[in-house]
C-alpha cells in the first residue's frame, strides 16, 4: 500500500494504549512554535463565520432506509473493552472491541460514526435519485434535473466513449489566455475549472450582520497548506505533487510536461511562503480588513484588480474584506512577476486536476491515485454511484435534501430536541452565573449573547428556487460549470443587499452541525439527529452525552477564542474587560498544551496544533460542561437509574466517547493534522474528559493514572 500502514484494530489500540496516553506523552505542555496554514476546511462560508462540529472526508423507489440503533438503551456496550482501564485509555474501554473488530473499508481513508451516518444518507438519497426518470431538464423541474446530473455521471461508458473532448475547450481558453491580464479574468471566471489566488466570497458583514459583503481570501495551493510545501517532512509529497503535475499536464497535451510542472511546482511553492498560517487566518482580530476597490492598485500592486471585479461579477460592490491583509499584496507581486507560461501550466494543471474526476478512467483513476490513494490512504475508488450523489448533492442540494426531510425527519424529533436544546442553553447561562473568574460587566454581555441565540433544526422553512439552473442530458462537466456559475450568480447579486436570517449553510441531509458567529445561531441539519447522536428512546444520560455534548458544543463556539468576540448582534467587537479577556487566555493557553502534547507514534513529529484547533477543543470542553450540567438538571433531583451496572453520569461520558469512535489511515491522519482545524476524533473522545472533575469520580480516575491531571491544572474555562 503507498503511504503508510493502516491505523485500525489492534494497531490502533496499541498505539492508543502503550505511546499516544502513555505517562510519558503527557509531558512538553508549552505551546508550540509552529503554526499549520489557513483554513479552508472547517467554514461553511468566505467570512469563516460558521464553524462546523466536524470535517468530514470529501468527501425513489419504495420505502425508507432506518437508521440502526445501538444496544438496548442507546450505547453499544458490545464494542466496549472492559480490561482497558478508564484512566489509562478511555477511548479503548469506550470502543476498544469496536475498535479491533472494525475494518475501514477499503473505499474510506477513516472511518467511524459520522462516516456511518453519512453512508446511511448516501444509501437513502441513492434510493430517491435512481428512481428519477431521466426527462427534459428544462421542463421537468427539479426531479428532472437530479436525473439528468445522477444518470449523466452513471453513463460510464458515454464518459469513456467522450473522453477528454469536455476539457479541450477549457484548456484552450488557458492557451488564449496570453497576458496577465487574461490571466486574471480567467481567475476570476466561474465557468471553467480555474484556480485563483485571491478567493472570492459574499457573506454577512461581520460589523454590519444585516448586510452581505464580498470577502476575500488567500488561494492558490494544490497541496491545500502551506506547511506541505515548507516542511522537510512533506519532502515525499511534493515529489508525488510534482509528479502528480506532471502526469495531469501529459494527460491534457500540455507542452513539456515536465518543465511546465516544475515552473508550476515553483510558484506554488513562492505561493505558499506568502500564505498566512492556518492559526493567523482564524484570529477575528487580524481577518477583518475592508478595502475600497478603487484602493487595491495602491494596496496590493502588479494585479489587474478591476478587470478581475468585472470578470467575478462583482464590479457593482464597491469594498472588499481582506481575511489575510498582509499576505494579499505578496501574492499581487508572485502574480506580476510569474510568466505567462508558468501561469497558463498552473491554470492548465488546476483545470485538469478539477475536472478529472468527471472525465474518462484514465484521468480519474490518475486523480484517484494522488489525491486519495497516496495523500489519504485510501485503497480502493468509492462505487460510482457514490460518487454520482455526492454529485447531485453539490449541485442540487436542497432539492433532493427536500425530498429527504419528507421521509426522514419527524415532528417528534424536532420537539425533543428543542427541549434538548433549551436545557443545554439553561445550563449555559447557569455555568455563566457560576463563572469566578468573569467579572460583572463581561457576565452581563454573555448573558446578553446567550439570550440572542437562534436556533435552526432539521431543515430550511423556504427552500432553494433551482428553475434558473439549467442542466442537459449528457453534459456532465457542463452540468458542474453551470452549477457553479449558477451558485456564484446568487451569491454575487446579494452583495451590498439584506442579509437572508433565515439561509441554511448545510443541506438536511448533512452529518454535522454548525455555529454562525454573525448570525448568533446554531444549526442541526436532520441527518446528524439519529443514532449515535440522537435517538428519542434511548436514555436520556446517552442522549445528553451525544447530541447534548453536541448541542454544548455549538453553543460554545460563540463563547470560544474567536467566537467571542462577537455580541448578541452578532457583531464583531470587544465586550470583554482586558482583565477577564487575559484569564480566559490564559486557560486557553493550558487547554491548547494539552492538546500538543498528544503524540502520533506512527507519524513522528506532528502533533495537534493547539491554536488553530482552539475552538473546537474549547467547544468539547465546555459543550460538555454545560450538557453534563444539563443532564443533571433534567433528572429534577431524582437519582438516575443504574443500567447494566452504569450510572447515569457514566452513561452521560460512554455517550460521548461513543459518538466519536474514529479510525484512522496514517495517511489520513496525517492530512488531518495538517490541515484540520479539529482534533482527531478519538482524541475528542477523552481529551476533554480530563478537564472534568465528574469523569474522574465517575470513574474512580486516581492520581498515578495516565489521563490524571491534578485538579488545580485542568482547564475550566466555561
Amino acid at each position: 500500500m503507498l503511504g503508510g500502514a493502516l491505523v485500525r484494530a489492534t494497531r490502533m489500540e496499541i498505539a492508543l494504549k502503550k505511546t499516544l496516553l502513555t505517562a510519558a506523552t503527557l509531558v512538553a505542555l508549552g505551546l508550540a512554535a509552529n503554526a499549520s496554514a489557513h483554513d479552508a476546511h472547517a467554514c461553511v462560508d468566505s467570512a469563516c463565520t460558521m464553524q462546523l462540529l466536524y470535517a468530514a472526508d470529501d468527501a425513489a423507489g419504495g420505502g425508507t432506509i432506518p437508521a440502526a440503533r445501538l444496544g438496548t438503551w442507546g450505547f453499544d456496550t458490545a464494542g466496549m473493552d472492559t480490561s482497558a482501564k478508564p484512566g489509562e485509555d478511555f477511548f479503548a474501554y469506550a470502543s476498544g472491541n469496536w475498535a479491533k473488530n472494525t475494518p475501514i473499508p477499503a473505499d474510506q481513508s477513516s472511518y467511524g460514526n459520522f462516516r456511518v451516518l453519512r453512508d446511511l444518507s448516501e444509501a437513502r438519497l441513492h434510493k430517491l435519485v435512481e428512481g428519477y426518470p431521466l426527462a427534459d431538464p428544462a421542463t421537468g423541474g427539479d426531479t428532472a434535473r437530479i436525473a439528468a446530473v445522477y444518470q449523466g455521471f452513471m453513463d460510464e461508458a458515454g464518459i469513456e466513449k467522450l473522453d477528454d473532448a469536455p476539457l479541450k475547450p477549457l484548456l484552450e481558453r488557458v492557451r488564449k489566455a496570453g497576458s496577465h491580464e487574461e490571466i486574471a479574468r480567467l481567475m476570476a471566471a466561474r465557468d471553467t475549472f480555474a484556480v485563483t489566488l485571491f478567493g472570492l466570497g459574499v457573506s454577512d458583514d461581520q460589523r454590519d450582520p444585516d448586510r452581505y459583503t464580498l470577502y476575500m481570501n488567500q488561494s492558490g495551493l494544490g497541496l491545500g497548506d502551506r506547511e506541505m510545501y515548507l516542511r522537510d517532512n512533506f519532502a515525499p509529497q511534493r515529489e508525488r505533487y510534482l509528479a502528480y503535475i506532471t502526469r495531469l499536464l501529459e494527460l491534457g497535451g500540455w507542452k513539456d510536461p515536465e518543465a511546465a510542472a516544475k515552473a508550476v511546482m515553483a510558484f506554488e511553492t513562492k505561493v505558499a511562503e506568502a500564505h498566512w498560517t492556518r492559526a493567523e487566518s482564524r484570529d477575528r482580530d487580524r481577518t477583518y480588513n475592508p478595502v475600497p476597490f478603487e484602493r487595491f492598485d495602491a494596496y496590493a500592486p502588479g494585479f489587474p484588480w478591476a478587470s478581475y471585479f468585472k470578470a467575478a461579477g462583482v464590479d457593482h460592490g464597491s469594498v472588499a474584506v481582506v481575511r489575510q491583509g498582509t499576505a494579499i499584496p505578496k501574492l499581487a507581486r508572485i502574480f506580476a512577476a510569474a510568466d505567462v507560461a508558468t501561469l497558463q501550466a498552473w491554470q492548465a494543471f488546476h483545470a485538469i486536476d478539477d475536472a478529472a474526476p468527471l472525465l474518462s478512467s484514465r484521468f480519474a483513476n490518475a486523480h484517484f491515485e494522488f489525491r486519495d490513494k497516496f495523500m489519504s490512504g485510501q485503497l480502493e475508488q468509492r462505487e460510482r454511484w457514490k460518487r454520482a450523489v455526492h454529485l447531485v448533492e453539490s449541485s442540487l442540494g436542497e432539492a433532493v435534501g427536500r425530498e429527504y426531510v419528507k421521509l426522514y425527519f419527524t415532528a417528534d424529533a424536532k420537539a425533543k430536541m428543542d427541549e434538548l436544546v433549551a436545557n443545554v442553553k439553561a445550563a449555559m447561562g447557569a455555568r455563566i452565573d457560576q463563572l469566578e473568574w468573569m467579572s460583572p460587566a463581561t457576565r452581563a454581555e454573555a448573558h446578553a449573547k446567550l439570550k440572542g441565540f437562534g436556533l435552526k433544526i432539521g431543515h430550511p422553512e423556504k427552500w432553494r428556487d433551482y428553475s434558473g439552473l439549467r442542466i442537459a442530458n449528457g453534459d456532465v462537466v457542463g452540468n458542474v460549470l453551470r452549477s457553479r456559475q449558477f451558485e456564484w450568480d446568487y451569491r454575487r447579486a446579494r452583495l451590498g443587499k439584506q442579509v437572508d436570517k433565515d439561509e441554511w449553510g448545510m443541506t438536511p441531509q448533512t452529518v454535522n452541525a454548525y455555529y454562525n458567529s454573525v448570525k448568533n445561531e446554531i444549526v442541526f441539519p436532520a441527518a446528524i439527529l439519529q443514532p449515535p447522536f440522537f435517538d428519542p428512546d434511548a436514555d436520556p444520560a446517552v442522549n445528553y452525552g451525544g447530541i447534548g455534548g453536541v448541542i454544548g458544543h455549538e453553543i460554545i463556539h460563540g463563547f470560544d477564542d474567536q467566537g467571542r468576540k462577537s455580541d448578541g448582534a452578532g457583531v464583531l467587537r470587544d465586550w470583554w474587560t482586558a482583565e477577564d479577556a487575559a484569564k480566559f487566555e490564559a486557560q486557553a493557553a493550558k487547554l491548547g498544551a494539552q492538546y500538543e502534547s498528544y503524540e502520533f507514534p506512527q507519524l513522528p513529529g506532528l502533533h495537534i496544533n493547539g491554536r488553530t484547533a482552539m475552538g473546537e477543543n474549547i467547544g468539547d470542553l465546555g459543550g460538555l460542561t454545560i450538557a453534563l450540567e444539563a443532564y443533571r438538571r433534567s433528572l429534577g433531583g431524582k437519582p438516575a437509574p443504574v443500567i447494566d451496572g452504569f450510572t447515569g453520569e457514566q452513561r452521560f461520558f460512554l455517550g460521548w466517547a461513543q459518538v466519536w469512535r474514529t479510525l484512522w489511515r496514517d495517511d489520513a491522519l496525517r492530512q488531518q493534522l495538517v490541515n484540520g482545524t479539529h482534533s482527531p476524533g478519538h482524541i475528542r473522545a477523552f481529551a476533554p474528559l480530563r478537564n472534568i472533575d465528574a469523569w474522574y469520580d465517575a470513574f474512580g480516575i486516581k492520581e498515578g493514572d495516565p489521563l490524571y491531571i491534578k485538579p488545580e491544572d485542568r482547564v475550566r474555562i466555561w
